[in-house]
């Protein structure tokens, strides 16, 4: 597991468990800002030029994520059959935010593994993991994750990442994750979509 003082975690205080009221906010956020929605310039593409990658449009079919408008920053929405899907599906909407993953070949597998104090450090260290074997060597991109072990007694995650190194000739650019942060972080194990809410520093 790589070191976590090299990848410059953001610092934020460890969260307590998301409130009803919380839960409720969430929900909330979702319905009033769905991805895609129109609404003018969000300043989350790149530029204007045809054929620029803008990720509210290219989300694979079948995946099950969104990205909400939350400020400067960005929110990600998951959801799953089960919380695994759910974890494995937010992880992917951090990756499609920053490139097409329909456009990453299955060509090498990254594994990483995250602990935790609780659920919602859990699901930080999990994300934190994959950015930083983005971020630095081997500047991997998956095109899907797996959760292989989700200890959710012990607070401990083993997962692989399928797919290949970062190439700015085949990849296009979207925009950079700076950090995970905890801010109004959510999951939601006990719903029927077993959503989870994660805001990016975009």
């Amino acid at each position: 597991m790589a070191d976590q003082s090299e990848k410059g975690a953001s610092g934020d205080q460890e969260p307590n468990v998301a409130s009803p009221e919380n839960q409720e906010r969430g929900a909330a956020d979702g319905a009033e800002c769905a991805a895609g929605a129109d609404g003018g310039d969000d300043g989350n593409d790149y530029d204007d030029d045809e054929g620029a990658y803008t990720p509210w449009q290219d989300i694979p079919p079948g995946s099950k994520f969104e990205f909400l408008d939350h400020t400067a920053d960005v929110q990600l929405h998951s959801w799953g059959d089960t919380l695994k899907e759910s974890f494995e599906q937010v992880a992917m909407a951090m990756f499609a935010y920053m490139t097409e993953i329909s456009k990453v070949e299955k060509l090498k597998t990254e594994t990483i593994e995250a602990e935790g104090d609780d659920m919602l450090s859990l699901l930080y260290h999990f994300l934190d993991e994959f950015l930083f074997v983005f971020s630095a060597d081997p500047f991997f991109i998956p095109r899907e994750i797996t959760i292989d072990e989700f200890d959710l007694e012990n607070f401990k995650i083993k997962a692989t990442g399928h797919g290949e190194t970062f190439d700015l000739t085949k990849h296009p650019q979207g925009t950079e994750v700076k950090a995970i942060t905890y801010s109004n972080m959510q999951v939601h194990k006990d719903s029927p979509k077993h959503d989870v809410y994660v805001i990016i520093d975009i």
